[in-house]
């Protein structure tokens, strides 16, 4: 155990500050803090000392330099020997047990949209790092902490002696993780700057820092081990944050994981209206939008349902009873969606395997950002793959009859959903669900078969959305002989002609949008 007797607290992230102070006081502990957290401790009521008054020297520089001081750093790296006591005794210093600190928030600034170069820098912390670092280093007598979370857990190893090791120990490893991330975070920032002070969206340094979340049964197959990690700041609404409301069933599974983002990935497309998206191997076995909820679900499920069993559900709206009755009527691994309200999660409950998780609010399909795939030696970055919402409407009717506004809204919705199917991807809709889905075929017209065949006699009168031009004519043939009568693809191929030519020859319509949506 290592007792506390005198805390540094200094913090720019300030929530749950005013409650650790009060629990340091009541436990004897004399705080130590610099500036705006002190005033706040102060507001709490709570005695603290300026660290200018422990130090005997003042903040300078508009409070650039006030951590930085022998008496600080020697009361932090003091280690429980007699000749490291002397010399802190000898330059007036006393120990110090704990460390409470978290950093200016860089990134923060970095993303608002009126910060200068002058103003990002001049949030580069300085002290604070160096101050985690040394009581990291020094965790075999100093506690540190930068996470607000771990506030209660401190003061309970208090109430029992101290911090023991491990947990001091543990303490230190999320301290350099911390220092890692934002030293990480403020090299990407200096090396995106080009000479003429314009941002590279890619810099010349990438770091990523990521936080263990658990541990998954096993990888993508039995014999592979595998595990969960969450990007710092992950956004609410997003899978690595989404609640788990499930009632004893089994963690997720690397697969599950995959493929639930995937199926939000999808649902987030279909803002309008309550929409439903069933995934199996991370591809749309099934897509609806509707009135309501239950229907929206029930035409996404009725639109494979062999490969809707054992898959994974995403919904766009709060979750009714109505809508979780009908899921429960066959086998789904999962189901995520913004909440569910009235008795929802008990009948879904009832289900004891099934893996029930709760995103919040939705996050917007145009929400920016990269995506990353490893390759050995490296990864490739890329822009997301923003929303595919109006690409059809701002298309080129290229063939001679446009299409109606019946067979525009099924090409809009037909679209949307083929951006999410893996590469050669062919989708077949109606206005408000697919019917036949071809996906991840190294040949197009395999596609086009294979989608025809999932459809059966619903393919006549659908759409057909491609997710790359048709380098033949013979995909354009093999949907109009299935019953297809509009056609939206990128256009691009060398033989644009012909494969316009032929819808044209069996009178139906082709919107060329002049966007891939390429997913490998």
């Amino acid at each position: 155990m290592s007792k506390i007797t005198r805390a540094l607290v200094s913090v720019s992230d300030k929530s749950g500050v005013q409650d650790l102070a009060r629990g340091l006081a009541e436990r004897g502990v004399e705080i130590l803090s610099t500036g705006g957290t002190a005033k706040a401790i102060r507001e709490a009521g709570v005695t603290v000392r300026d660290v200018s008054d422990f130090t005997a020297s003042p903040e300078i520089m508009d409070g650039r330099v006030k951590t930085l001081h022998p008496r600080v750093h020697g009361g932090i790296l003091m280690r429980d020997q007699d000749e490291d006591r002397a010399a802190l005794e000898s330059i007036g210093g006393a120990p110090i047990d704990l460390v409470v600190v978290n950093l200016y928030p860089f990134e923060a600034t970095v993303a608002r949209p009126d910060a200068t170069h002058e103003l990002i820098v001049e949030n580069i912390d300085i002290g604070g790092p160096t101050m985690v670092r040394s009581a990291a280093k020094n965790h075999a007598r100093v506690a540190v902490v930068v996470d607000p979370s771990d506030y209660g857990a401190v003061l309970e190893a208090i109430d029992g002696g101290g911090p023991d090791a491990a947990f001091r120990a543990r303490l230190a490893a999320k301290a350099f993780g911390h220092t890692a991330a934002y030293d990480g975070a403020i090299s990407g920032y200096l090396t995106s700057i080009k000479d003429d002070g314009s941002r590279d969206p890619f810099p010349g340094t990438l770091t990523l820092s990521l936080e263990k979340a658990y541990d998954c049964r096993y990888g993508e197959n039995p014999h592979q081990q595998g595990a969960f990690y969450v990007e710092r700041g992950a956004a609410a609404g997003s899978m690595a944050l989404a609640e788990s409301l499930g009632a004893g069933g089994k963690e997720l599974s690397f697969n599950n994981i995959v493929d639930i983002d995937a199926t939000l990935d999808a649902v987030r497309e279909f803002t309008e209206q309550p929409a439903a998206v069933v995934v199996k191997h991370t591809n749309p076995a099934g897509v609806a939008v509707a009135e309501d909820l239950e229907t929206a679900f029930r035409n996404a499920r009725a639109a494979d349902p062999v490969s809707a069993f054992g898959g994974i559900v995403a919904l766009n709206r709060e979750v009714d009873e109505a809508t979780a009755k009908a899921v429960t009527e066959s086998f789904i691994e999962c189901i995520i969606a913004p909440a569910y309200v009235g008795g929802a999660l008990d009948v879904l409950r009832k289900k004891k395997n099934m893996r029930i998780l709760a995103t919040g609010e939705m996050l917007p399909a145009d929400r920016g950002g990269f995506t990353f795939k490893r390759v050995d030696g490296g990864v490739v970055v890329h822009e997301r793959d923003g929303t595919g919402i109006g690409e059809v409407r701002a298309g080129r009717v290229a063939t001679k009859r446009a299409p109606t506004d019946a067979e525009m809204r099924a090409l809009d919705f037909a679209w949307r959903v083929c951006k999410h199917v893996k590469s050669n991807a062919i989708v077949f809709a109606h206005e408000d669900r697919t019917v036949g889905v071809g996906a991840g075929q190294m040949s197009r017209v395999v596609s086009v078969e294979l989608a025809a065949k999932q459809a059966g006699d619903k393919s006549k009168g659908a759409v057909m959305a491609s997710d790359a031009f048709f380098p033949f004519a013979d995909g354009i043939e093999a949907a109009i002989a299935a019953g297809v009568t509009a056609v939206c693809q990128p256009g691009g191929s060398k033989r644009d002609d012909e494969v316009i030519a032929a819808a044209d020859a069996a009178g139906i319509a082709m919107v060329l949008t002049g966007i891939r949506h390429f997913r490998h």
